[in-house]
């Protein structure tokens, strides 16, 4: 999987289409990402009165949400854009160290 804990993505698909939060938990088995954002992927559940919640009602709760539905923002453009990996090589104390690096295919750009 392409996305990490901490991403900035944007949706782009579904109901809340357009709207940009990060990514707050993966479910590698699943394929799915639960983010965090003002109303992303809630879904309301209505609760019927039990001895946890005696009053029972309608509680808001996250719902992960499928990989192919989000993408990454570019750092730069600030659009969504695809993921590529590369190799760069430092000079880290006279010896050189090679390290993979993620970096948005739009423009270039370096992911952290």
């Amino acid at each position: 999987m392409n996305l990490k804990k901490g991403d900035k993505v944007i949706i782009i698909a579904g109901a809340d289409k357009g709207k940009q939060g990060t990514i707050s938990k993966v479910l590698n088995k699943s394929e799915r990402v639960v983010l965090d954002g003002e109303g992303l992927g809630k879904v309301k559940k209505h609760l019927k009165p039990s001895q946890a919640n005696p009053d029972g009602g309608i509680v808001e709760l996250d719902r992960p949400i499928h990989v192919s539905n989000v993408m990454i923002v570019d750092p730069k453009t600030k659009k969504p854009s695809r993921i590529g990996y590369k190799t760069i090589t430092k000079k880290v104390k006279k010896q050189e160290v090679q390290e993979v690096v993620r970096f948005a295919k739009k423009s270039g750009e370096i992911i952290e």
